[in-house]
């Protein structure tokens, strides 16, 4: 319960209060990894192709990310980040930090280490 509820708490410093996690979650994937085909990320953020065209419509709309064919495969179309989507994550992220690190340091150097201890085990869980 307590990792939902940190999950919550970050979730919610977001630069756009409208967007959802889905929605953010692609345009974070887009910023890490570049740029994509529908289906891969589709297939990244484990969702239907249908529903990840939807999300991506939205964030398009909203002059988050484009849309253009593929040089090789004009049948594809590449996704990536516009500036303005990228400034969206960037702020998010800064948020973020900000947040967490107004909370950590609150804590003891011991219950730092423990967190420290406690995040490699759960990053190796979720590696799994």
């Amino acid at each position: 319960m307590a990792t939902f509820r940190l999950a919550r708490r970050l979730r919610a410093q977001r630069a756009v209060d409208t967007m959802s996690d889905g929605q953010f979650a692609v345009l974070a994937t887009l910023n890490l990894h570049g740029p994509h085909t529908l289906s891969e990320l589709a297939e990244r953020e484990r969702v239907t192709a249908p529903s990840m065209n939807r999300t991506v419509n939205c964030l398009e709309e909203s002059g988050w990310l484009t849309r253009t064919p593929a040089e090789l495969d004009r049948r594809k179309v590449v996704i990536e980040l516009t500036p303005e989507g990228r400034a969206v994550v960037e702020e998010t992220v800064r948020r973020r930090d900000a947040w967490l690190e107004s909370v950590l340091t609150e804590l003891t150097p011991r219950q730092r280490k423990t967190l420290a201890a406690a995040a490699a085990i759960m990053r190796e869980a979720a590696a799994r």
